[in-house]
C-alpha cells in the first residue's frame, strides 16, 4: 500500500510538472512573438496569471511575508512577472544609442545644455581673467581645473555625440554609423570644433599662463545657436526664452565693454586721469556702471584728456549707438511675434465694431458681437482654427483631428460600425462654432442641413404649446441632428427649438460635406441610410398611432358599452323580446351605422 501510494504521488508530481513545462514553453513562444512583431496580440496579455497559477503552495498556507517577498521578488525569466530592475542595474546595462535624432532626443538636448554652459564659461570669463586682476597664483588650480572640464565636454561632444547625429539624404533618414561619422568629418560644424580644440595651452610654458590664449574655446557658437533652436521647439511659450536670450545679448556687451574700460585705465595707469578708473571700490561693478553710461549714451561722463582716451571713447560711442539699436530692433521683433495673434485679434475687433457703428447696429447686437470675440478669443487662443491648420500637409491635419475630435465622433450611434477611414475622412469637415448663451443652434420648422456635436458646454431642446419649456438638456459629447444629414428630400424640419444654455462650443457637419465622402464609401452609406430609416420610422411611429393634432372629428368617439348592459342586450336578444331593451338595441345599431 505504500509502494503504491508514492507511486501514485509521483505520476501525479510528473504529470503537474510536465503541464507546468508545457505553459512555460507556450509563454515563452508567446512572449518571444510579441517582442519579434509588437503587433502580435495575445488572449492572455499579462503573464502576472500563469506566475499566480505556476507553484502549488504548501498545505499549511503561505505566510505573508513570504508573499511579499515573491512580489518583489525579480527574475529574467520569461515566464515571471515584470518588473523593473533596480536602478542602479539599469544603469549598468544601459547601451549608448548607435544614431542620435537630433530633433527629437531630449537626451541630446540636455547634453546641448552642458555644452553651452562650458562655452558660455569661456565667453564670459575669459575677458574677465584677461583684464582684471582676479586670477593670481593663489586660485590658479581652481581656474585651470575648470577650463580643462570644458575642455572635457568639447571632447566628449566631438566624439560620443556628433558622430551619431543621424542626417537625412535624398529624403532618407540615415542611421549607419560609418555615414554619420563621414557626414560629420565633412561638416564645416568640424572644422570649428577643431579649432575650439587648438592647444595653445602648451605657450603657458614660455609665456605665462594668458587667458587669452584660450581665446579659440569661444568659437564653438554652433552649439549655442543650435540650442536655441532645439530649445524653442520643445517650449510652449518660446517668446519668453527669446527675450532672456535677448537682454543676455545686452549684458554680455555690457560686460566686455567693462572689460575693455579696465584694460584701458590699466594701459593708461589706475588713477592717472579723472577719465581712467580710479581704483578705489569694487573694480568690476564700477567699470560695468561706466560701460552702461557710454553704451546706453546717458552722458555725464568725465571728458577723455589724452588721445588714446578720445580714441577709445569715440569708439565707446559708436559701438553703443549702433549694439544699441541694434538690440531695440532686435526686442522689438521678440515682442512682435509674441503679441502677433493678440494684435490680429484686436484688428478684427476694431474693424468690426467700426463696421457696426457705421451702419448704426442696436448695442445690444455689438456688444453680443464683443462678447463672442472675447470668449472665442479667451478660449481657443484664436478666432478660426481652420487657418491655423490651412498650411499644415492633409496627413498632419488628419492626426491633428483624430488626436481632438475622434473620442467625441466614434461614440456617435449614427456612425458605428461604418468604416474607420470614412470617420477619419469627416472628422477634416467638422467646423467649430461658439453659441452664446441665449443663441438659437436651431429652430423649429427650418430644414435641417447639419449634424451637432456638443464639444463643451450645454444646449437645451425647447418645446411645449409656448415653445419655451425645458424638455431635455444636451451636455459634452451629445449629438443632436444627426438624422437631417440622410433624410430624404433635401433634409426634414426641425421639431423643437435649440437653444445654448450658457457658452457652448458645437462641432458642425454639413449634409453636402458628408455625401462628398459617402461616395468614396458605399457600404457605410447602405448602412447610414439604413439607420436614418430606422430612426425617422421610430420618430414617426408615436404621430401614426395617434393621428395628427389637428385633425377634425366629425362625429366624437363614444364610450364602451358597460358589460352588465351588453349583457342584459344580449339576453333580449335571445328572447326575441318586443321590450325596451330590444327598442334600444335597435337605436345602437343605428347609431353605429350612422358612424360608420
Amino acid at each position: 500500500r505504500i509502494g503504491s501510494a508514492t507511486s501514485l504521488n509521483s505520476a501525479v508530481i510528473n504529470t503537474r510538472l510536465q503541464e507546468l513545462v508545457r505553459l512555460f514553453k507556450e509563454r515563452t513562444e508567446k512572449v518571444k512573438e510579441k517582442l519579434i512583431d509588437p503587433d502580435v496580440t495575445s488572449d492572455d496579455e499579462s503573464p502576472t496569471a500563469l506566475h499566480a497559477a505556476a507553484p502549488m503552495p504548501p498545505p499549511g498556507g503561505e505566510p505573508e511575508g513570504d508573499k511579499s517577498a515573491e512580489d518583489e521578488h525579480y527574475c529574467e525569466m520569461l515566464c515571471c512577472t515584470f518588473k523593473y530592475r533596480p536602478w542602479l542595474d539599469r544603469l549598468k546595462t544601459y547601451r549608448f544609442p548607435s544614431s542620435i535624432d537630433p530633433l527629437t532626443n531630449l537626451m541630446y538636448v540636455l547634453w546641448l545644455f552642458f555644452v553651452v554652459l562650458a562655452w558660455n564659461w569661456n565667453c564670459w570669463l575669459i575677458p574677465v581673467r584677461w583684464a582684471f586682476p582676479y586670477q593670481t597664483s593663489a586660485n590658479i588650480h581652481c581656474w585651470l581645473l575648470m577650463d580643462y572640464l570644458c575642455d572635457l565636454i568639447y571632447l566628449l561632444d566631438i566624439l560620443v555625440f556628433q558622430t551619431r547625429l543621424q542626417f537625412v539624404r535624398g529624403g532618407d533618414i540615415i542611421t549607419d554609423k560609418k555615414a554619420m561619422k563621414e557626414n560629420y568629418l565633412r561638416s564645416q560644424r568640424f572644422k570649428m570644433d577643431v579649432i575650439c580644440l587648438l592647444p595653445l595651452d602648451f605657450f603657458y610654458f614660455k609665456v605665462g599662463i594668458n587667458p587669452l590664449l584660450r581665446f579659440p574655446r569661444c568659437l564653438k557658437y554652433m552649439a549655442f545657436f543650435e540650442f536655441n533652436n532645439r530649445l524653442e521647439a520643445i517650449l510652449s511659450k518660446a517668446y519668453i526664452y527669446r527675450v532672456i536670450r535677448t537682454t543676455a545679448y545686452l549684458l554680455y556687451s555690457l560686460h566686455v565693454n567693462s572689460c575693455l574700460y579696465y584694460w584701458a585705465s590699466a594701459y593708461e595707469g589706475l588713477g592717472s586721469t579723472t577719465w581712467v578708473y580710479d581704483g578705489e571700490g569694487n573694480s568690476y561693478i564700477r567699470c560695468y556702471y561706466w560701460a552702461v553710461k557710454t553704451l546706453i549714451t546717458i552722458g555725464g561722463l568725465p571728458d577723455p584728456k589724452t588721445l588714446f582716451e578720445i580714441v577709445f571713447q569715440l569708439l565707446n560711442y559708436f559701438t553703443g549707438v549702433f549694439a544699441f539699436s541694434v538690440m531695440i530692433g532686435q526686442m522689438r521683433d521678440v515682442v512682435g511675434a509674441a503679441t502677433a495673434g493678440q494684435t490680429y485679434y484686436r484688428s478684427c475687433m476694431d474693424s468690426t465694431i467700426k463696421y457696426m457703428n457705421f451702419y448704426k447696429i442696436p448695442k445690444t447686437v455689438q456688444n453680443r458681437v464683443k462678447t463672442w470675440y472675447e470668449y472665442t478669443w479667451h478660449s481657443q487662443g484664436m478666432l478660426d482654427e481652420s487657418e491655423l491648420l490651412v498650411q499644415l500637409p492633409d496627413k498632419m491635419r488628419l492626426d491633428i483631428a483624430i488626436d481632438v475630435n475622434y473620442n467625441i465622433v466614434s461614440k456617435v450611434a449614427l456612425f458605428q460600425g461604418c468604416d474607420r477611414q470614412m470617420i477619419f475622412d469627416m472628422l477634416k469637415r467638422l467646423r467649430s462654432v461658439v453659441y452664446l448663451p441665449n443663441d438659437y443652434v436651431c429652430k423649429k420648422g427650418e430644414i435641417g442641413r447639419e449634424m451637432y456635436i456638443i464639444q463643451a458646454g450645454q444646449v437645451q431642446v425647447l418645446g411645449g404649446p409656448d415653445g419655451k419649456t425645458v424638455l431635455v438638456t444636451l451636455k459634452a459629447g451629445s449629438v443632436f441632428g444627426e438624422i437631417s444629414l440622410l433624410a430624404a428630400g433635401g433634409g426634414n424640419r426641425r421639431t423643437a427649438n435649440v437653444v445654448a444654455h450658457g457658452f457652448a462650443n458645437l462641432f458642425i457637419l454639413d449634409k453636402k460635406d458628408l455625401n462628398e465622402i459617402l461616395v468614396h464609401y458605399p457600404e457605410s452609406q447602405k448602412l447610414l441610410r439604413k439607420k436614418a430609416k430606422k430612426m425617422l420610422k421610430n420618430n414617426n411611429k408615436p404621430k401614426e398611432e395617434k393621428g395628427a393634432p389637428g385633425d377634425p372629428l366629425i362625429i366624437p368617439p363614444k364610450p364602451d358599452t358597460p358589460k352588465l348592459f351588453q349583457a342584459a342586450l344580449a339576453a333580449t336578444g335571445k328572447m326575441g323580446g318586443k321590450g325596451p331593451l330590444a327598442q334600444l338595441r335597435w337605436r345602437l345599431k343605428e347609431l353605429r351605422a350612422m358612424q360608420a
